[in-house]
């Protein structure tokens, strides 16, 4: 019995190392690991021999079956190695080739004004900072000095987070919490802007659940309204590439700023479409104001020391009022069609002196 097995070991183990391609190696799994294989009958004789018997000879046909399938393993992995080395040594790619038959990828609307605004607020030595989409109560709602019977604490505006938490979490109703990480994170002067996706519970054309707005933050001494509007005019006429903008501060209210103004810019109409520019009616465009002093303190500065304006919008409305979108929800529907006609070239990026919308 001992010299049938470490012959049929040997000649198994031989065939395994013989084999010429993964098929002769499933085929010899078979013949010695199937149902009908040779190992497999071996197996079998277990159940009929003698407790002694299966002492002695239990072990041996285990290893065989053991070594057997570990040679199976080491050739077909090494057949698979061969395989791909000469699949790899056969394809080749030629670079020089030209790629006019292949569409191009185009970059979002929403990446492109993105760029835009960093391209001209860097340009007026702001710099662009970031927080986290999933917040706490805190620092969405209460620094900002939005007391809990605020509208915009209720749940049908805010995604509130399941679980137990040490204080409720939300994700992020605007990205105004990133001003509060900033000032409490380095001293003034701040000048920043944050861009980030933010998230409501809404939905209809002009109003999605995730969409993405900008923020601006200037905290410094003898801040004041003028600075604010000077700052917009500024921004505004750089974005829209035009020299007519004009606009107009109206009273509102935010919690977070006192006094507020809601920014309305003056359009023209063109061929029955509203365009961006001139006076013949007004659309609101920006929420602004000066920092609450309450915020301001909340972040650890004097407010009678330190000033500030704040000013935030909607980055996807930006990019319909100047790209001529007509509706929000397109922006997220994956549609490759209207990607290829809004969407802009990888070499388009954006520069003060060629045109941020170039």
């Amino acid at each position: 019995m001992t010299t049938d097995l470490e012959q049929l070991r040997g000649d198994l183990l031989a065939s395994i190392q013989a084999a010429a391609g993964l098929d002769a190696v499933e085929a010899l799994r078979v013949h010695a690991l199937g149902k009908q294989g040779a190992v497999t009958g071996l197996l079998k004789t277990l159940g009929g021999m003698s407790p002694e018997e299966r002492q002695e000879q239990g072990p041996r046909i285990h290893g065989l079956r053991e070594a057997v399938t570990a040679a199976l393993a080491e050739r077909k992995a090494a057949l698979e190695r061969l395989a791909l080395d000469a699949r790899l040594a056969a394809e080749t790619l030629d670079m020089t080739l030209p790629v006019d038959g292949v569409a191009p990828g185009s970059v979002h609307p929403v990446s492109q004004v993105m760029d835009e605004l960093a391209e001209i607020f860097a340009d007026l030595g702001f710099a662009v900072a970031t927080g986290p989409e999933i917040e706490d109560d805190w620092h969405n709602f209460t620094a900002l000095n939005i007391p809990e019977s605020h509208p915009a604490r209720a749940m049908h505006d805010t995604f509130y987070l399941a679980g137990e938490h040490d204080q409720p979490m939300v994700l992020r109703t605007h990205t105004s919490p990133v001003q509060i990480r900033t000032m409490m994170a380095q001293k003034p002067p701040i000048r920043i802007i944050a861009p980030g996706r933010v998230y409501r519970s809404d939905s209809d054309a002009t109003h999605t659940p995730m969409f993405h707005q900008i923020e601006g933050l200037v905290i410094d001494k003898g801040i004041t309204l003028g600075h604010l509007k000077w700052t917009l005019e500024t921004f505004l006429k750089a974005f829209f590439e035009r020299d007519d903008i004009v606009l107009r501060l109206r009273p509102s209210y935010f919690p977070f700023t006192e006094p507020s103004a809601e920014v309305d810019v003056g359009y023209s109409v063109v061929n029955g479409k509203r365009v961006i520019g001139g006076s013949e009616g007004w659309m609101e465009v920006l929420g602004s104001g000066m920092v609450h002093p309450k915020v301001i303190a909340a972040c650890g500065l004097d407010p009678n020391e330190w000033q500030g304006f704040a000013f935030g919008t909607g980055v996807d409305r930006l990019a319909m009022l100047k790209y001529g979108m007509d509706d929000l929800r397109a922006f997220f529907d994956g549609d490759l069609r209207w990607l290829r006609h809004y969407g802009f070239s990888a070499l388009d990026v954006p520069t003060l002196s060629g045109g941020v919308g170039a």
